[in-house]
Formats: C-alpha cells, structure tokens, sequence
C-alpha cells in the first residue's frame, strides 16, 4: 500500500459556518455544491491515476480504520475556531468519502489549523493513510 495518498481542496464556503446566520436554504445549497466540488476534484485524481484504492478498501474490509490529515489554510488572518473549521469541512469530508467509495465512518480524523500560514482563497490539505500519528 503506498504510504499515503494527498490532495487539495477547496476552503469550506461561509455559509457552513456553524456560526453563520442564514437560511437554511442557502446553506442546503452550499452543502450541496461544496460537496460535490471535493467529489469531483477526488475523482478527478482518482482517474489521473494519481490514487490505488484498492489497499484502502482492503483495509476497511479488514476491519481498519483510514487515517484522515486536515491541514487547514485560512483564506486571510482572522480568528477561527478549529471546532468550527473542522463542523465547516464536514460535506467535504462526504465528499471525499463518496469519491473513494468508503463510508466515511471508517475515517479517523487528524486535523491541524495553520494560523500563520494564509493562502488566497484558502485550502484544505488532505492527507489520507492507512497508518496514524504514532506511526
């Protein structure tokens, strides 16, 4: 099994913002389209030939867990609460659950927010394995 698989996706919109105040429509919709943007930029490297899912889902069948390394890179400055950044990420997260074909119950998650390091626009950086921190 390689030793792990990456990708960049892109910073959660604010309406998944626990905090945002707003129609619940609006978010629905942002959901909906954050979602299927991660989806489709996993597939995307799933089909360059970038990705073998095979040793994962073998993993999983096995009974192991997918080791899932969020590295969050704010789009400017601002104070965030990594509990709030991690709830934002939870349809991209799905998303890229649904491109890999595994319920995303067999995820354990490791997420880390860069404060000081901004991008432009912002980014997520994902990192997926079958071995966690202590490895």
């Amino acid at each position: 099994m390689p030793d792990k698989f990456e990708i960049t996706l892109p910073w959660p919109p604010k309406a998944l913002n626990p905090n945002a105040r707003g129609h619940w429509r609006k978010r629905h919709r942002a959901t909906e389209v954050y979602r299927y943007t991660c989806k489709m930029i996993s597939k995307e490297a799933i089909q360059e030939g970038k990705w073998d899912l095979q040793p994962l889902r073998a993993l999983v069948e096995a009974g192991g867990e997918i080791h899932v390394f969020l590295d969050f890179y704010p789009p400017n400055r601002r104070a965030r609460d990594d509990d709030n950044i991690i709830s934002a990420f939870k349809s991209g997260r799905d998303g890229l659950a649904d491109a890999l074909g595994i319920d995303d119950c067999h995820f354990r998650t490791h997420p880390f927010l860069k404060r000081d390091e901004v991008v432009i626009g912002g980014e997520v950086r994902v990192v997926i394995t079958g071995k966690g921190p202590e490895a």
